[in-house]
């Protein structure tokens, strides 16, 4: 089956148009369907886990590294501005949606020199390990996070995590032959995996500065006062004008806090969450 998937395609220039209108098409159904939102499906138009199956399938059906080079780079040129194309009647920015096709444009030009190093792949030595490396580097960091947030918010990301996780597999069996190359190939996923759900773990990211949302001119009497250890450790950062708060994010939740300046008495609430994206925010609010 691997055989047929990653070598056995005639890779024709037609091929290669009509699988990048295909994929264009599919990731904008994800895109713009309401039902598909924060999903591991709408996650095919941001991030790069379908793309790298995609790239690899076309570069491993190619008979020579510089036709790998010119193929996987017409592939991108095509399908990326077509997802962006087909976007522009849904979105609310119009053809101002065009502006974040700069920073795929520029993976796109990145194509060419990948896909040439990269069909090497099909020679299944110990070079092809190597190119191997960085994208089992991505593609398991991936899943282990993305496994991390499908534990805390099931069953978000769940397909993602799976999905990568057997991307490193299917490249194991595809692009190795000895049993040193698929030892190593499991070990080194499986190590990386572990050491970005210890380093995430509890990892809230949100150590900062922040505006108070009444804007408060605060002097060098102000103190914060909250009650018990809460959810975060909250300082004055700055006096005068620009006045602002320092947060040390512990968990996520609600606290309230108090600001004291003299006979001036300022209360806030705030809230530590994690949104859809999977990142950490703090938001302070005025009560």
């Amino acid at each position: 089956m691997t055989d047929k998937l990653f070598g056995g395609i005639n890779m024709t220039w037609l091929k290669v148009l009509i699988f990048a209108a295909a994929t264009a098409i599919l990731t904008s159904v994800f895109l713009i369907v309401p039902i598909f939102k924060n999903t591991s499906f709408e996650q095919m138009g941001v991030t790069f886990e379908a793309w790298i199956l995609f790239a690899v399938i076309i570069m491993s059906n190619c008979k020579k590294p510089i036709e790998s080079a010119l193929k996987t780079f017409v592939f991108f040129l095509v399908s990326q501005p077509l997802i962006y194309l087909l976007q522009v009647p849904f979105s609310d920015m119009g053809w101002g949606i065009f502006g974040y096709y700069k920073y795929w444009f520029i993976l796109t030009v990145l194509t060419f020199p990948a896909a040439f190093a990269g069909w090497f792949l099909t020679k299944k030595n110990w070079i092809s390990t190597v190119i191997l490396l960085p994208v089992v580097l991505y593609l398991s960091s991936t899943s282990a996070y993305s496994f991390r947030f499908a534990f805390a918010h099931f069953p978000y990301r769940i397909v993602t995590a799976v999905f990568c996780l057997l991307q490193i597999l299917l490249y194991m069996v595809a692009f190795t032959k000895n049993k040193w190359q698929k030892i190593i190939g499991i070990i080194i996923p499986s190590i990386i995996m572990c050491v970005v759900l210890f380093a995430t773990a509890g990892n809230l990211q949100t150590n900062g500065t922040m505006f108070l949302p009444d804007s408060p001119t605060l002097t060098d009497s102000a103190v914060v006062v909250t009650e018990g250890e809460g959810i975060a450790d909250i300082s004055i950062a700055s006096i005068g004008e620009d006045s602002m708060v320092r947060v040390q994010g512990k968990a996520y939740g609600t606290m309230d806090f108090t600001i004291k300046d003299g006979d001036n008495v300022y209360s806030y609430s705030l809230r530590i969450y994690e949104d859809d994206e999977g990142h950490s925010q703090v938001e302070i609010n005025e009560v």
